[in-house]
């Protein structure tokens, strides 16, 4: 019930000098505390008229702050329904990309197989006349084997402590003239090297020194 006009008609005893809590106790305790009390109602009056429209609009911001509440969990409910669909889609899109691809690989990997086998085919119809003439070498050789066959294993059994001159010698000028003179096929300019041993570990007693 506090109005301005009664803080108004209490501010002239405010401003008695002997308006105070310690001369109000020097004559009663009891005036002491109506006192003070009327002194805390006048700060109370000023107070709560700065506090009550704040209460007020805090209440009405509380009511505004619930409805967007209530619109955000409703924004929120839809925005979840909506990424839940998304997700579906989502899912079933990475499955199509991925059928795609393995139908692109699939795809690609028959067309290299169409053409490696095309270029067989090709490179087959091609390779008749050296497969013939091939052929021929190979019988070749084996008329020649037994000759090669006998360089080697002297060359194997007798040229090893001898130097490469001497090497030489035994078989080109002797054992090769025997050959003939006894009419046994064999290569000419046999390569002994590489009948004897492969590319591979030539190398790794190239690299063991």
């Amino acid at each position: 019930s506090i109005n301005e006009e009664t803080v108004e008609l209490l501010q002239p005893y405010f401003n008695m000098e002997d308006y105070t809590l310690e001369y109000a106790k020097k004559v009663c305790g009891n005036v002491a505390g109506l006192l003070s009390w009327t002194q805390a109602m006048a700060v109370f009056y000023g107070i709560n008229r700065d506090v009550l429209p704040l209460k007020a609009n805090v209440a009405k911001q509380e009511a505004f702050l619930s409805v967007a509440n209530a619109e955000y969990a409703k924004a929120q409910e839809a925005l979840d329904e909506k990424q839940a669909e998304l997700d579906k889609v989502r899912a079933k899109f990475d499955a199509a990309v991925e059928e795609k691809m393995d139908l692109l690989n699939d795809a690609e990997t028959c067309r290299r197989k169409m053409q490696a086998a095309s270029a067989l085919i090709d490179g087959l119809s091609g390779e008749k006349v050296r497969w013939t003439q091939q052929s021929k070498e190979f019988k070749s050789q084996i008329n020649r084997l037994v000759g090669d066959v006998l360089l080697c294993t002297g060359f194997l059994s007798y040229c090893g402590p001898f130097k490469q001159n001497f090497r030489k010698l035994l078989l080109k000028d002797l054992w090769e003239a025997e050959m003939r003179a006894h009419k046994i096929p064999f290569s000419e300019n046999l390569n002994l090297i590489s009948m004897l041993v492969d590319r591979p570990t030539v190398s790794s007693w190239c690299l063991g020194g």
